[in-house]
């Protein structure tokens, strides 16, 4: 095959065209190249434009590049989930693929937990390419380099960028820290799929918790829960001043805990195409000035939502688990349903309870002419049987 030319790859992605198959094989090679020879902690400098959570919706990943610039004239950092749920992972994750090649030093793409073959033949990614391309080659190309991204990048010294958070292993005496400081994550083997437990894991599926100073067992499962005795330990050690980053769905598109030493940036707005949350962009200044860019869905993404959606649910979707309790998608419940649903400590709520609750009781009065309960109730994408749902 002769050399591609990565100028006109992404202007045909920019036209929501998609790849010929053999090219996006040519392309990931290529990209398994660059990223083989970054470290686990990729040092940038500021200005940087900081992305989260985008999960397949392409058209408001085009609508970031409107508003923060695109690359090379702005520096972006991603900070994982590119795919599943949404409609365009494809599109999605062959745009930032081609951009990471063509401006290897202005475009950084952290790993998150959906960058992972188990999570992506569950929620939505595997599924997407089978339907687009006709088999699961293209899968395996994608996830196959997925191995190679970096695990978190440090911002001028100062601020760590990581997908979920801080990294620890259980051992036979209980909870003790796997990771203190930045060289530790240095020497994890990261080229392979993403394991069950231990500081990889932990890298991608942790969680801040406003309510803890210390450590807890995350109820997503997998990785941890960390307090702001943890943040300002780890920002001690390492002489930093600030963490950034994602994993967590937030109604305004971001969020600041732990007296500022700490950010989530939700880049996806109106989630699934039917939370109704605002998104956001990062804007890092030189000498760490932080600005917040909301924005909200664009139109096309409207356009494209729940009626488009044939063949992109969830495998482990639509089923009732433990006799009569149903897993719930913590992201959209805990902004808008579990407020009004007695919830237990294992984040279940019984199924003749939902039952019988009027329709009307599970939506927040903004979200009223919306269907997500309805289509929760129903056994759309958000009931979930797996604890692994983000």
């Amino acid at each position: 095959m002769p050399p591609f030319n990565l100028d006109a790859c992404i202007e045909q992605l920019l036209r929501k065209q998609l790849l010929h198959e053999a090219l996006l094989r040519e392309i990931c090679e290529k990209a398994k190249e660059v990223l083989m020879r970054e470290s686990n902690v990729v040092h940038v400098s500021a200005p940087v434009t900081v992305v989260g959570d985008i999960h397949g919706q392409f058209y408001d990943l085009v609508e970031i590049f409107r508003i923060g610039g695109y690359a090379p004239h702005t520096n972006y950092l991603f900070l994982g989930d590119y795919v599943d749920r949404g409609l365009f992972s494809v599109e999605t994750i062959s745009l930032l693929t081609c951009l990471k090649l063509r401006y290897p030093d202005r475009v950084q793409l952290i790993r998150g937990n959906h960058e992972s073959r188990a999570v992506t033949q569950s929620y939505g990614f595997y599924t997407e390419c089978v339907r687009k391309y006709g088999s699961a080659h293209v899968w395996t190309y994608f996830t196959d380099m997925f191995d190679f991204l970096t695990l978190s990048v440090v911002i001028d010294d100062q601020i760590f960028c990581v997908h979920g958070g801080m990294a620890f292993v259980t051992q036979k005496s209980g909870l003790s820290p796997s990771i203190h400081s930045i060289d530790q994550i240095k020497v994890v083997d990261r080229f392979r799929e993403i394991p069950h437990e231990g500081p990889m894991a932990d890298l991608v599926w942790s969680d801040p918790d406003p309510d803890k100073e210390d450590f807890a067992i995350s109820p997503r499962g997998a990785g941890y829960t960390f307090g702001s005795g943890v943040v300002r330990k780890f920002l001690s050690i390492n002489n930093m001043s600030h963490i950034l980053r994602a994993h967590q769905l937030c109604m305004e598109g971001f969020s600041v805990l732990f007296e500022n030493h700490l950010s989530t940036v939700w880049s996806a707005p109106n989630y699934c195409y039917r939370c109704g949350n605002s998104a956001s962009i990062l804007e890092v200044g030189p000498g760490g000035g932080m600005h917040f860019n909301v924005f909200e869905a664009a139109p096309e993404n409207d356009r494209d939502g729940p009626g488009q959606q044939q063949g992109m649910q969830n495998g482990a979707a639509n089923k009732v688990v433990n006799a009569g309790t149903i897993l719930w998608d913590e992201q959209v419940v805990r902004a808008i349903i579990v407020p009004r649903l007695n919830v237990d400590g294992r984040n279940h709520v019984r199924h003749r309870d939902i039952c019988n609750l009027p329709l009307q009781q599970f939506i927040a009065p903004s979200l009223r002419s919306s269907i997500i309960c309805q289509r929760t109730y129903l056994g759309h994408e958000h009931m979930v049987s797996l604890y692994r749902v983000f």
